[in-house]
């Protein structure tokens, strides 16, 4: 895998760049060009995806961190049942078995007129097509109080990494009989079921170590999905453990106050031994400095090609679009990168386009041995030019138990044939 220092990487440009980068550069420069920017779910998959697409087609992914770490399946190593390492993904096999031309930097400007991605070091990488994978970013100014310093004290945890160990460390640390205190941002944000299941693991947790231990949901919403499943799992779990209060009771969340870990709100103060602050979001900061996001925060799309309907050339996927129903997930974004990659691959060799058919898949713990699973099919519909869903099914409530413990086990190898799927 090609790793570059920024003084080498400096001094290479167009096609000194890929002669360098790659033996096979004269050929590389004959063919079609994608650069990828994003190296997460979206952004890999449509990487893997495009270079195994005939005709053969140079792909680029650019990527700083050498390691992805998701942020599906965390909320199991906040309770102590995964290590990070086993969420922990890198892209040497998308580089040797794939052929993708990994760029181990990060992407800070796009030309459209030129059709190049500048580069931190400086350096530019020229493209036919171009596809963003940004990802979200964290509307801190949303919460008076929140900033990059408060996360250290009250982590989001919603990036998967540092944050997450950090939030464990508060949790191992934290007396028992404390309360912890969880703020949900409104919609949209990335992974919906993510902060409830992570008040189901955590009290999972709790239940095993810190008997006493309370924790407090704060809503920014009135009703969640599907709330009778994660309530009526509470109520058989962790009898009396969880509350949760939504925004008719208490608000919006207006503050919070780092040095007493409070969270102020409309109607009433909350003070936790450990608060979890996941703050409003939008799409990633790359998307919003180059104008490819609408005054929502989001980015939209045309739901045929994942194209930009702001930009010509520039496609968009995972959880930084305007999705219609499709909620921001990780299954979400791999199978949004799929329908990209084919349809850039037949708009590159001039070939017939097909609607997509795009899914979602998703499991979600509510114990060690209790999990649920939901499963969407969605298609673009021709009228709105929106994404609906077409078909569904979701875990009900009164399941067996011995049904809930068989999907948190078919949740385990979901996972490894998942990031399989993605990463190579």
């Amino acid at each position: 895998m090609t790793r570059w220092t920024r003084r080498k990487f400096v001094g290479l440009t167009g096609a000194r760049l890929l002669a360098a980068a790659d033996p096979k550069a004269a050929l590389a420069q004959a063919l079609p060009r994608v650069v990828v920017v994003g190296g997460g779910i979206g952004g890999a998959t449509v990487a893997r995806y495009l270079a195994a697409l005939a005709p053969p087609i140079h792909v680029t992914l650019v990527e700083p961190k050498e390691r992805y770490v998701t942020c599906f399946f965390s909320n199991l190593f906040l309770a102590g049942l995964r290590t990070l390492d086993s969420l922990s993904h890198g892209y040497r096999s998308l580089a040797e078995k794939s052929g993708v031309m990994i760029v181990h930097e990060a992407a800070t400007g796009i030309d459209p007129v030129a059709r190049t991605v500048e580069l931190k070091s400086g350096s530019r990488l020229p493209y036919d097509r171009l596809v963003l994978a940004p990802g979200v970013s964290f509307r801190l100014d949303a919460i008076e109080g929140y900033d990059e310093a408060a996360t250290e004290v009250m982590p989001h945890a919603w990036n998967a990494g540092p944050q997450s160990v950090l939030l464990r460390r508060q949790l191992e640390s934290m007396e028992d009989g404390g309360v912890f205190l969880i703020v949900v941002p409104p919609d949209p944000f990335r992974c919906p079921p993510g902060p409830y299941e992570r008040a189901s693991l955590v009290a999972d947790y709790f239940k095993r170590h810190k008997p006493r231990s309370k924790i407090l949901i704060l809503d920014a919403k009135d009703a969640f999905k599907p709330q009778d499943v994660f309530q009526e799992a509470w109520s058989r779990h962790y009898p009396g453990m969880i509350e949760w209060l939504p925004a008719q009771f208490t608000g919006a969340t207006k503050a919070v106050d780092v040095g007493t870990r409070s969270v102020i709100t409309e109607g009433e103060t909350f003070k936790a031994a450990v608060a979890n602050v996941i703050p409003p979001q939008r799409a990633g900061a790359l998307a919003i400095e180059t104008g490819l996001a609408d005054k929502s925060g989001w980015c939209p799309v045309d739901p045929m090609t994942f194209e930009s309907t702001l930009q010509r050339n520039i496609h968009l996927v995972g959880d930084a679009i305007i999705g219609g129903d499709m909620p921001k997930s990780a299954f979400s974004a791999n199978s949004q990168a799929k329908a990209c990659a084919f349809a850039i691959a037949a708009e590159l060799a001039g070939s017939r386009q097909f609607a997509p058919h795009l899914f979602n898949s998703c499991y979600t713990f509510l114990a060690r041995d209790d999990a649920f699973t939901n499963a969407l099919n969605f298609r673009p519909d021709p009228v709105t030019g929106k994404i609906k869903v077409v078909d569904s099914f979701v875990s009900k409530v009164g399941e067996s138990a011995e049904l809930r413990r068989k999907t948190a086990r078919h949740a385990i190898g979901w996972y490894a044939a998942f990031t399989r799927d993605t990463f190579g």
